[in-house]
């Protein structure tokens, strides 16, 4: 009998990877959401669908019920907003989907954080785990999801494993490269230090599999995993190597950190100062990701999950824009 896996955020970037990854070895997939017509798009004979919001427990406690296991890829994701409405999705809705799963006996939660709590105005290379601040308020996301880690390293009634994937890219990602392909057509990509920062991003096949290595690795339970691709690179090289490949002629717009991290400093005083909740054209965050090289450490998850990434950032790339200049 296959086992039961849900998956909450399945029509997202990553949730809709998680979902194939999952059936193509083998897995049945409970997709839990609250869009009735992109839920329906995902039903097939590998996959039910669950219509509910993961922030309410009854509806957690429906969606887990005859579950082995959780993957929880659904928050939300942006980086800006009202504070509560990060505590209510990305802490107490997590919570809230904890103590389901300990209701019905879940074997094991895959909780998908993120490593922008490693964010700040410097350099960092090779992070491994721990290494992280646990007052970093750079914005309301990282907060809220720091919160939600210790949250739930601090549950006993379940086996849980947290992962940290950076930088996910691939065919359908309508974060990262879309911004950097739109803002090179409008003004240039913005660059700090002559885009010589090493940016360390991930294709999201590979997080798909680490998930579900998670699952399978009886040696994850109780740990956080960095997730990469392993292959730093310069912003600007990147860069160069997508825009050949779909036909772009790069454009670059060489800035001052100092002078844009103040301003966007100002930019966010003033949102939240007459309470605008649309995204600022800068953030401090932002700014900080454009500004800084971020490595990650993913040392662990080889040697605990035997995480070896199985699509090169070349293939990644190559993907990308084979499907690019087809549409």
């Amino acid at each position: 009998m296959k086992k039961r896996v849900l998956v909450t955020g399945p029509y997202g970037f990553l949730g809709k990877y998680v979902i194939d990854e999952l059936v193509q070895n083998g897995y049945h997939v409970v997709a839990f959401g609250r869009d009735i017509k992109k839920m329906e798009r995902l039903k097939c004979d590998d996959v039910d669908i669950c219509i509910g919001d993961f922030r309410r427990l009854e509806d957690n406690l429906k969606a887990t019920d005859g579950v082995d296991f959780v993957l929880h890829c659904g928050a939300l994701s942006t980086v800006w907003g009202r504070r509560q409405d990060f505590i209510d999705t990305n802490v107490d809705g997590t919570m809230r989907l904890v103590e389901a799963c300990c209701r019905n006996k879940v074997k094991r939660f895959v909780y998908v954080s993120s490593p922008s709590i490693y964010s700040g105005k410097t350099d960092r290379l090779n992070i491994k785990e721990n290494e992280y601040d646990p007052g970093n308020k750079l914005n309301y996301y990282i907060e809220s999801k720091i919160m939600a880690e210790q949250q739930l390293s601090r549950i006993n009634d379940l086996d849980w494993v947290i992962v940290r994937p950076r930088g996910l890219f691939g065919v359908g990602d309508t974060s990262i490269i879309p911004r950097l392909i739109n803002a090179n057509s409008r003004i240039g990509v913005p660059l700090f230090k002559k885009g010589e920062i090493l940016v360390d991003i991930t294709c999201v096949e590979n997080v798909a599999y680490a998930l579900r290595l998670c699952l399978e690795t009886d040696s994850a339970v109780g740990n956080i995993y960095n997730i990469s691709n392993g292959e730093p690179r310069k912003f600007k090289q990147i860069l160069e190597q997508l825009f050949d490949k779909i036909g772009v002629k790069p454009c670059y717009l060489n800035l001052s950190f100092n002078f844009v991290f103040a301003y966007s400093c100002i930019l966010e005083f003033v949102y939240k100062l007459l309470h605008i909740y649309k995204e600022p054209i800068l953030t401090k965050y932002n700014v900080c990701t454009l500004g800084f090289s971020q490595t990650l450490d993913i040392s662990k998850a080889k040697k605990d999950l035997g995480y070896v990434p199985k699509m090169t950032l070349d293939e990644g790339i190559e993907k990308y824009a084979k499907e690019y200049n087809k549409n």
